[in-house]
């Protein structure tokens, strides 16, 4: 006769299953997993009676109970509500005094399950908990009880046991569980931020191989608070056809549209990206391509480059690649770009066959955002968030003692507080002293409005004087080449007329030029916001129009002129007040006497 096959018990299959999910889940690993100095928990099965289903003590050691049959789903419900009171502490001598105390602990870690999604409980969970703290919890309840549908949220009742079962140590006796879930928390969020990234394909493998380049940007924002602000705001491109195309040997960065430019084909350790990589996000967040002004922007490019290595290699960040600008006669402690650029003017020509990380002759800040940058959403102001995100970072490094900055660093930082007030409100102040404005005065012949609310006591009205005044008015060249944008021009006249309005200007003096000027007269501003028609489109020699305004009998000679122009002009000579209103990052053919407005 065959002997029969014993079959295995599906409760004890069931069991072992939602083991093995809970020992290999990144969560719960370090609570249980043997490859530590001390042991994490374990489970015994008891044939004695138990309260409810489980037990848990502070020695990691989990009773169970085997007179319930429950899926692997409610089983691994149970373990997870037990390991959960080990790493929330309520194990410890004294953590839950009493019956309230033991229900608000249980109502905490059941919300937690909720959340994560920790297996299906057996036992009658509400499906709406408190969401007061627990410790608010165990106060009220102590004065009003705890309710009905509240006291059996947990897997018995009680379900964790101060005292070591059987008065005897078990295997993790004297374990840290608040820090062994706490490391297991970590690997979870970990984890799941590299699968939403995509660097990652599941949560148990290894995913796609990640480049030098981006373990040292990953670098930044794990490990250095400084610039881990800065790092959050931009994006790392790494395009070879792109990099191909713009002549990137190493690296380049836009600030204008939030990206970091990689030359993939370049081999760089991960120390010498990193310092790539702080050179181009100190770029970006000191501002250097709006501080260009009049300079060159190449050799300004170098000073910038001279001056952020020194500090790099001055603060330990990263190793610096071979051939990148590095002079320790120009970089000292409280060296600044404007200096450095000053004292390298002078040798042009060979400072011309010097190379950034872009390559020889090329800058690698740059100034527009290329076209195939993607566009920031939600109008993020990115010098404002660069800004903010420097200045929070230098406090943070300061506060936490991780050692002191270079002097020159520091200043420039320090400048970062205060900063520089925008295009508009510059230009109307530039208005506001140039063009006058027709001044109110009181008279009593025209009482105030708030006059009949006092009809004994007279109060003048404010207005403008009858007789005739003369009223203030300025000229604009506008410059109608090719290369100007349409964007750039309404922008421009839009931001003019908003203000001569203010300024109750009744009519500006308009000259469109390229190759030839094109008076258009005496325009009202609403016409030079919205309906102005351009005549030209050809090129650019902007002096006719100049010597125009200065010469028109019409004109009025103390008239201000605002030029609208990109900056690929002829040489100007402009003998009254005025000032450039240009797209920003162009430059002027010549060094500009009057204000330069760039426009964003």
């Amino acid at each position: 006769m065959a002997r029969r096959t014993e079959q295995p018990d599906p409760d004890s299959l069931d069991f072992r299953s939602a083991w093995d999910g809970i020992a290999h889940s990144r969560i719960f690993a370090p609570m249980v997993e043997d490859s530590w100095r001390q042991r994490g928990a374990d489970y015994r099965f008891t044939e004695g009676g138990l309260p409810g289903i489980a037990q848990v003590n502070e020695d990691g050691v989990i009773r169970l109970t085997r007179h319930r049959r429950l899926d692997a789903d409610e089983w691994h419900w149970v373990l997870a509500h037990c390991l959960l009171h080990l790493g929330f502490g309520h194990t410890r001598p004294d953590a839950l005094p009493d019956d309230a105390a033991r229900a608000a602990a249980c109502v905490a870690v059941a919300r937690f399950q909720r959340e994560v999604k920790l297996g299906r409980p057996p036992v009658p969970v509400p499906d709406t908990l408190p969401t007061a703290d627990e410790a608010a919890l165990a106060e009220r309840w102590r004065h009003t009880g705890v309710p009905a549908e509240l006291a059996a949220c947990g897997a018995a009742t009680p379900d964790v046991t101060p005292l070591r079962d059987d008065c005897a140590p078990g295997r993790g006796h004297g374990v840290d569980w608040a820090q062994r879930f706490a490391l297991g928390l970590t690997e979870a969020a970990t984890v799941g931020v590299e699968m939403a990234g995509g660097a990652r394909a599941t949560e148990f493998g290894s995913g796609p191989h990640r480049t030098e380049y981006d373990l040292a940007f990953s670098w930044f924002l794990q490990h250095y608070p400084l610039l881990g602000g800065v790092a959050a705001g931009f994006t790392l491109v790494d395009d070879r056809e792109l990099a191909r195309e713009q002549d990137i040997a190493i690296a380049a960065v836009s600030a204008e549209a939030g990206e970091i430019y990689v030359n993939p084909v370049r081999r760089l350790s991960e120390p010498e990206w990193r310092f790539v990589l702080a050179h181009e996000m100190l770029h970006a967040a000191l501002r250097h391509a709006d501080r260009a002004g009049h300079r060159d922007p190449y050799l300004w490019n170098v000073a910038c480059d001279y001056v952020i290595n020194g500090w790099l290699i001055e603060m330990g960040v990263g190793v610096m690649p071979d051939g990148t600008l590095y002079d320790p006669a120009l970089t000292d402690a409280a060296a600044s770009a404007e200096t450095v650029y000053d004292r390298i003017a002078g040798d042009l020509r060979r400072m011309r066959k010097l190379a950034t990380l872009r390559g020889r002759g090329l800058g690698d800040m740059l100034g527009e955002p290329p076209v195939w940058a993607g566009r920031r959403a939600g109008g993020v102001d990115l010098d404002e968030y660069c800004r903010r995100a420097l200045l929070t970072g230098h406090a943070y490094h300061l506060s936490t003692g991780r050692g002191l900055l270079p002097a020159g660093l520091e200043q420039e930082i320090r400048v970062l507080e205060q900063p520089p007030l925008p295009w508009d409100v510059r230009l109307a102040r530039w208005f506001e002293e140039h063009v006058p404005g027709a001044e109110p005065v009181r008279s009593y012949a025209r009482p105030s409005r708030r006059q009949a609310s006092t009809p004994d006591i007279p109060r003048p009205g404010w207005h403008r004087p009858d007789e005739p005044v003369r009223r203030a008015t300025f000229g604009v060249v506008v410059d109608t080449s090719g290369s100007m944008s349409t964007t750039l021009m309404g922008k421009a006249l839009g931001a003019i007329a908003s203000y001569a309005t203010a300024r109750d200007v009744p009519a500006a003096r308009v000259v469109f030029c390229d190759a030839a000027a094109y008076d258009a007269g005496y325009l009202p501003v609403d016409e030079i916001a919205g309906r102005v028609r351009v005549r030209g489109r050809g090129g650019t020699v902007l002096q006719p129009a100049i010597t125009l305004l200065e010469r028109a009998p019409d004109f009025p000679p103390d008239g201000p002129i605002l030029v609208i122009t990109d900056g690929q002009c002829d040489v100007l000579r402009v003998r009254r007040a005025h000032a450039y209103l240009m797209p920003r990052g162009a430059r002027l053919p010549f060094t500009p006497r009057g204000e330069v407005f760039s426009l964003r």
